[in-house]
């Protein structure tokens, strides 16, 4: 077994939409029992459950209004207290998201191992992520460039038309990355700060993707005193 699959991964992935930031998650979960922590996940069980925070969450959501940071870092308190391996993907989204999630670590003497940050280009993200096509009745989905289907349009399977999702045309990705500049790369910066920072080539094949993030994790790791 690798050195890498015994040590205790506590990571932020950064990068805009369509970096391959969730693709890499789900293969440290497979690979390593890395336990990806999702922030909408955790407040949609809180919510269903009808915790006392659930509630609280519930009571801003019915009002049309966001749900403080302060009440989302309540419940990611308790994800977060077992101390395993995690991986926060898509949280924090700004700096006052970063700075409650670092006091939160700190009060349950867990530091991060290392915050990773995925590149790509703008024109290959938009390639990315406007190159979707889903059936709607199965769900089968589809990429342009990637993984077309055998006549542009049309289902394989059964023949049926193609579409493609609000969230997948131009208009909404170019929406989405320049909501990412605005809110969450300034992250960058804050983080470079710490030296955990780490920039790995989202645009690599998987497995070398891979092997830079487990290199990346290494290395802030052995330098920690």
């Amino acid at each position: 077994m690798s050195p890498q699959a015994t040590q205790t991964m506590r990571l932020v992935f950064l990068g805009p939409p369509g970096a391959g930031k969730g693709t890499q998650a789900k293969v440290l979960e497979d690979r390593f029992a890395v336990r990806q922590i999702s922030t909408g996940d955790i407040l949609r069980a809180n919510v269903k459950s009808g915790t006392p925070l659930g509630l609280e969450a519930k009571s801003f959501m019915d009002a049309g209004q966001l749900v403080p940071d302060d009440v989302i870092i309540r419940m990611m308190r308790g994800e977060l207290a077992g101390g395993e391996s995690f991986i926060l993907d898509g949280f924090p989204r700004t700096i006052a998201q970063a700075q409650a999630l670092d006091e939160t670590l700190a009060s349950l003497s867990l530091p991060l191992t290392a915050v990773i940050m995925f590149e790509a280009d703008r024109d290959t993200l938009i390639a990315r992520l406007t190159g979707r096509w889903t059936n709607p009745r199965t769900g089968r989905t589809y990429h342009a460039v990637f993984n077309p289907p055998k006549v542009a349009g049309i289902d394989d399977e059964d023949g049926g038309p193609l579409e493609q999702r609000r969230d997948d045309t131009r208009d909404v990705v170019v929406e989405r990355l320049g909501e990412y500049d605005a809110k969450t790369a300034p992250l960058i910066e804050y983080y470079r700060k710490t030296g955990l920072l780490v920039s790995v080539d989202g645009l690599e094949p998987i497995d070398s993707v891979t092997s830079a993030v487990l290199s990346a994790i290494d290395g802030p790791a052995k330098a920690r005193p």
